[in-house]
Order: structure tokens, then C-alpha cells, then sequence
């Protein structure tokens, strides 16, 4: 199941506040990446953060690994968790005319 994360900043999250942790927080992320359930990782534009491609069983085994990021086990982020599946509207390009 390919999955959309979202990093969800927590209350008392800062810049500040995540630069004890960013080293390992990146770590991590290699981890992940290497193990397969990263499969893409995104700076955020709009603020602050990152967008992630996962690959996972289920949101909740998704929900697991992303847990262990070192942000989200010190109460700094969460993550809004978007299951994705394929676009099927390409096949209105084959349809017959008026259908």
C-alpha cells in the first residue's frame, strides 16, 4: 500500500527545539529508506517539514515506523497518514463517445 505522510508539528515545536534531535531524526529516515518503507522523501515548501512516500501492509503499519522517528518519540510531531491508490479516470480517455 503506497501511503502519503505528513509531518504534523506538535505543540512547543521549533526550529529550536528539533536540533538536538535532527541527526537521529535523519538517521532514521536512511533506516527506513533502506528497509523499504520510505520510498520517497520531500522538504516541505509551504513550511517547515518533510512529505513522505511510504510503503506499507496497512496505515497502521505505517503509523508504527513513523512513530519511532526520534521527533515524533519526544512529543515534537505526529503525522497525518494518506492512503493512495491508483488513478482509474485515465480509462474515460478510451471510453466510447457519449458514455
Amino acid at each position: 500500500m503506497k501511503l502519503l505522510c505528513l509531518d504534523v508539528p506538535l505543540s512547543g515545536a521549533s526550529p529550536q527545539s528539533y536540533q538536538p534531535h535532527l541527526l537521529d531524526e535523519v538517521r532514521h529516515g536512511w533506516q527506513l529508506y533502506k528497509s523499504g518503507i520510505v520510498r520517497d522523501i520531500y522538504l516541505r515548501q509551504d513550511r517547515l517539514g518533510v512529505a513522505i512516500i511510504a510503503e506499507c501492509d496497512s496505515v497502521e503499519a505505517a503509523r508504527e515506523a513513523l512513530r519511532e522517528f526520534p521527533l515524533a518519540k519526544v512529543g515534537l510531531l505526529d503525522w497525518e497518514i494518506i492512503p493512495l491508490g491508483p488513478f482509474l479516470s485515465w480509462e474515460m480517455l478510451f471510453a466510447p463517445s457519449g458514455v
